[in-house]
């Protein structure tokens, strides 16, 4: 009867509209010590992830949203679509980042969009600081 004990829920989510048909990928990432991460970029679709190892640094442009550490054994998530993601780099100088990410969009988009520094110095005002 260990399987009515074996799950814990980590996070709970109402994403988006998720279109029929939709692509879904999941990754592993894996940051050295004081890496700053991913340049800022979109998803298309919302993504879903968990820290396997160390500590993330975690920020999105929604409103009212400050940046935020997210430790191993923690889940994120994001809406995707026009949300930028500004960090999602290694937290700590001392120790491997290591997360799982499993994203989703309509077949044929890319799952990660860069953002220009046009655009980010447009939206500055949306970042929190």
């Amino acid at each position: 009867m260990s399987w009515q004990t074996a799950v814990t829920v980590v996070q709970e989510a109402e994403p988006p509209f998720i279109p029929a048909g939709a692509h879904a990928m999941t990754i592993v990432v894996e940051f050295p010590p004081g890496d700053p991460g991913s340049p800022p970029h979109r998803h298309p679709g919302p993504a879903f992830g968990y820290v396997l190892e160390g500590e993330m640094l975690f920020e999105l442009e929604l409103e009212g949203e400050a940046p935020r550490v997210v430790k191993a054994g923690e889940a994120f998530w994001e809406p995707g679509g026009d949300v930028i993601h500004y960090s999602d780099g290694n937290a700590r100088d001392d120790t491997t980042l290591r997360f799982t990410v499993t994203m989703l969009c309509r077949p044929g988009q890319p799952m990660l969009v860069l953002v220009d520094e046009d655009e980010l110095a447009a939206r500055q005002d949306r970042r929190v600081k």
